[in-house]
């Protein structure tokens, strides 16, 4: 925890979420139902998108795991709701529930729920409330590798730990072998990657192996990278970048980020091997619990799913807002915006950027607790 804490405050010393460095996606005009302005790619006014009295700029940050479904998402919202400009800094789980807290921003992205301490603190930003959890984007988290000549890779949880507590260091190591005795594998340098940043995503894939291997993963877990050995890179994106021009590299990253590269089938105690696709994760996804109190819809995941065709490996992206205590000035934005991240229309378009989306049985209550946000 002070670890997290120590990460978060190196974050804020960077200053206030800077629009430079975010995702800006912009929309001019005033009509609320009309279509693209002049761009013939731009998408048409979607009439299920409910613009009510939303206008102006609405900042959020964190999680870069959903960073391609929020692309899509303010693709098609901005179409309809023209006076509203979104920009989603993509800086990471940490640094957006970070500004968050601070009072940066309008609502935050996170790949965990808020612990604690954060709904503690969060009472400093929203009045006579707290913040709360709001489960919109689900997904795996595939392995990705660079090893030319090796498809289909097969790795399980013990193996993965010892690859990313750096104990397993070339790619013909006897457990690997075991793992896939027909591959052809080299004596290369296994070559591991994580996150420099404080992650969600990190979060989720040491949860999986914790509650997988523990005998093999001693590490106590959460969003800053705690084992020895291996390189660091920035976000997702820079974990893909890393892994594509690196041969014998191996990293943790959504799926959406993972289309140009290999990805590990995960040995499970099932009896086939499971792939990292939207598919399989939703079918662990769907086994997971609402933990949270109120108001609040945090989610405990199933690391461990036995049923064939489940990915183990998965995260959900929570929205994080005010239940009440909005700022006014963002208020109709935030609610109509999330609004729509949780309609059909919405969750809909999440498959096609290689993201889950919800069980009806959850997005069903995200629904009704975005209604109510005050």
């Amino acid at each position: 925890m002070k670890l997290q804490r120590k990460n978060r405050l190196r974050a804020l010393s960077l200053g206030a979420v800077a629009v430079s460095g975010a995702l800006a996606l912009t929309a001019c005009g005033s009509d609320d139902t009309g279509g693209g302005s002049g761009d013939s790619s731009a998408p048409a006014a979607n009439s299920a998108i409910k613009c009510d009295d939303a206008k102006g700029e609405l900042l959020a940050a964190g999680s870069s795991a959903q960073k391609n479904a929020v692309d899509a998402w303010v693709k098609q919202y901005t179409a309809s709701c023209k006076d509203v400009r979104i920009n989603y800094n993509p800086n990471g789980s940490g640094a957006g529930i970070t500004n968050f807290l601070q009072g940066q921003t309008a609502f935050a992205g996170s790949d965990s729920p808020l612990d604690a301490e954060e709904i503690t603190k969060s009472a400093e930003v929203c009045k006579d409330s707290q913040a709360i959890d709001l489960p919109m984007v689900g997904g795996p988290i595939a392995v990705s590798y660079n090893l030319p000549g090796v498809d289909g890779l097969v790795l399980d949880a013990p193996t993965l730990a010892k690859i990313f507590d750096d104990k397993i260091k070339t790619w013909n190591d006897e457990a690997i072998k075991k793992l896939n005795p027909e591959a052809k594998l080299p004596s290369t340098k296994i070559l591991t990657f994580h996150r420099s940043d404080d992650s969600g995503t990190t979060d989720n894939f040491t949860k999986y192996l914790k509650a997988a291997a523990a005998s093999d993963w001693k590490y106590e877990g959460g969003k800053a990278w705690q084992a020895k050995g291996g390189q660091s890179a920035t976000g997702s994106s820079g974990l893909a970048q890393q892994v594509t021009q690196t041969a014998g590299a191996i990293s943790y990253m959504e799926l959406s980020y993972a289309k140009d590269a290999q990805t590990v089938h995960v040995k499970t105690d099932a009896a086939t091997p499971v792939e990292a696709t939207v598919d399989n994760a939703t079918k662990a996804i769907a086994e997971a619990k609402v933990v949270g109190e109120g108001k609040d819809l945090a989610l405990e995941l199933n690391y461990k799913p036995t049923a064939e065709g489940a990915y183990p490996i998965t995260l959900v992206t929570y929205e994080i807002a005010c239940e009440k205590g909005n700022k006014a000035e963002t208020l109709a934005a935030t609610k109509s915006f999330l609004t729509y991240l949780a309609s059909e229309e919405g969750q809909a378009i999440l498959k096609d950027a290689s993201y889950a989306p919800m069980p009806e049985e959850i997005i069903t209550k995200v629904r009704t607790t975005v209604a109510g946000l005050s």
